[in-house]
C-alpha cells in the first residue's frame, strides 16, 4: 500500500471514530467543551496510531538489501557434500 492510500485510509478510520464518539458523548450529559474535547482527541489519537501501526508494519515488510546475501555456486562434484 502507498502513503497516499495509508494517509486516505487513516483519515477515513479517524473520522469515522470522531464521529461515533461524537454521538456517543451527545448522549452522556456532559458539557459541549467536554464533548468537543473528547471528539478531538479520539480523532487524533486514531490517526496518530494508524500512521504509527503503518510505520511499523513497512518498517517489518521491507527486505534485507541483495549486499547482505551471500550465494555460493558449487559446480565441482567434489566439493559438493554428500549425504550418507
Amino acid at each position: 500500500m502507498n502513503y497516499r492510500a495509508a494517509l486516505v485510509r487513516n483519515i477515513l478510520v479517524a473520522g469515522t471514530n470522531g464521529t461515533i464518539t461524537l454521538i456517543i458523548l451527545l448522549i452522556a450529559p456532559l458539557g459541549l467543551a467536554a464533548v468537543i474535547m473528547n471528539t478531538a482527541l479520539v480523532t487524533v489519537a486514531s490517526f496518530l496510531s494508524g500512521q504509527a501501526a503503518d510505520r511499523v508494519v513497512g518498517f517489518l515488510q521491507k527486505a534485507p538489501p541483495a549486499s547482505d546475501l551471500s550465494v555460493e555456486v558449487l559446480s565441482d562434484p567434489d566439493k559438493i557434500q554428500r549425504r550418507n
